[in-house]
C-alpha cells in the first residue's frame, strides 16, 4: 500500500532533533512519496537539502506562504520566479511539482490583505506560465480565495486546496476550479466537521495530506504532527466512505499522480 502525504513540512525546524527517524517511521507506514511546500527564501535551502538526502520519496514546491507576505514580499515573489526559472529554464535536472503553498491568510492578521492578493495572483500566473498546479493555503478567507481564483480561472488553473475545512458548498466551490481536496488530521477532530459530509464529495476529489508537524491528527492532536500520521487520516476516511483502507490509499495516491505528474 502507498500513501502519498501531498503536504508535508519535513524540513521544518520541528524535525530537526529526528528528521532521519521521523522519515524511516514514515515509510514504515507506507508513506512513501512527500511533496513538500515552500514557505520563503529562508527556507530554500533546507528543502533542497531534504530532497537531496531523499531524492527518490520528496518532491518539492516553490512558493510564497501567505503569512509571510511582508513589506518585503516583492523581494520574495522574485526570490520564487529566480527559483522557478533555475530549474525548468535552465535544465537543472530537477524540477518543482507545483507552486505553493500560496493563498491568502487572515486568521492571524488582516494587515497585508492587499499584498496577500497582489502574490496569490502572481504566483498563480507563474504556475500558468510553467504549468504547474497550485496548492493553496486559506484560512478566514475563502471568498477572498475565491475572488481570486474566479479572475484568474482558466482550463490551465488547477491543483489543490490544502487543508479543506469550509463546507459542503465551499467544497462545490473548490473543486469547480480545478482543485482536489487536501484532507488531514481535521477530518479526526470531533468538532472538524468536514467529516459530516465529505462521502458526498466522490473520492476522485480527495488526496491526503498531513501538513506537518501542523494539525496532528487524533489521537496525537496538540502534539506535533508527522507524516506517518498519515495513517490515522486514512483510516478515518475509510470509515467515512466505507471503503478498504487500500483502496483510499490507492486512489488518493492516483489522485496525486494526476495533479502533479509524478
Amino acid at each position: 500500500m502507498i500513501l502519498t502525504d501531498t503536504h508535508t513540512h519535513i524540513y521544518s525546524e520541528a524535525f530537526e532533533e529526528d528528521q532521519d527517524q521521523m522519515m524511516d517511521r514514515a515509510i514504515k507506514n507506507g508513506v512513501t512519496r512527500f511533496f513538500v511546500p515552500a514557505i520563503d527564501s529562508s527556507y530554500t535551502k533546507a528543502m533542497y537539502d531534504i530532497e537531496s538526502r531523499y531524492p527518490e520519496h520528496v518532491f518539492l514546491m516553490m512558493g510564497l506562504h501567505p503569512t509571510h507576505v511582508k513589506e518585503n514580499f516583492e523581494e520574495e515573489l522574485t526570490h520564487v520566479e529566480e527559483e522557478l526559472a533555475k530549474r525548468f529554464e535552465q535544465d537543472a535536472g530537477k524540477k518543482f511539482y507545483a507552486v505553493g503553498e500560496i493563498g491568502i491568510d487572515l486568521y492571524w492578521d488582516k494587515t497585508f490583505l492587499k499584498q496577500q492578493q497582489e502574490a496569490f495572483r502572481y504566483q498563480i500566473r507563474l504556475a500558468k506560465q510553467y504549468k504547474l498546479p497550485i496548492v493553496i493555503h486559506c484560512r478566514d478567507a475563502f471568498e477572498e480565495i475565491f475572488e481570486v481564483l474566479e479572475s484568474e480561472k482558466e482550463d490551465s488553473l488547477f491543483g489543490i486546496f490544502h487543508c479543506f475545512t469550509g463546507t459542503i458548498e465551499d467544497a462545490h466551490r473548490a473543486i469547480g476550479y480545478n482543485m482536489k481536496l487536501g484532507i488531514g488530521g481535521v477530518v479526526t477532530f470531533k468538532n472538524g466537521k468536514i467529516d459530516t459530509f465529505l462521502n458526498q464529495i466522490p473520492l476522485e476529489n480527495i488526496v491526503l495530506e498531513t501538513d506537518a508537524p501542523y494539525l496532528a491528527p487524533t489521537p496525537y492532536r496538540g502534539k506535533r504532527n508527522e507524516s506517518a500520521y498519515l495513517i490515522n487520516v486514512l483510516n478515518r476516511l475509510s470509515e467515512v466512505y466505507q471503503k478498504p483502507s487500500e483502496e483510499i490509499a490507492a486512489m488518493t495516491t492516483q489522485n496525486s499522480k494526476d495533479i502533479f505528474g509524478v
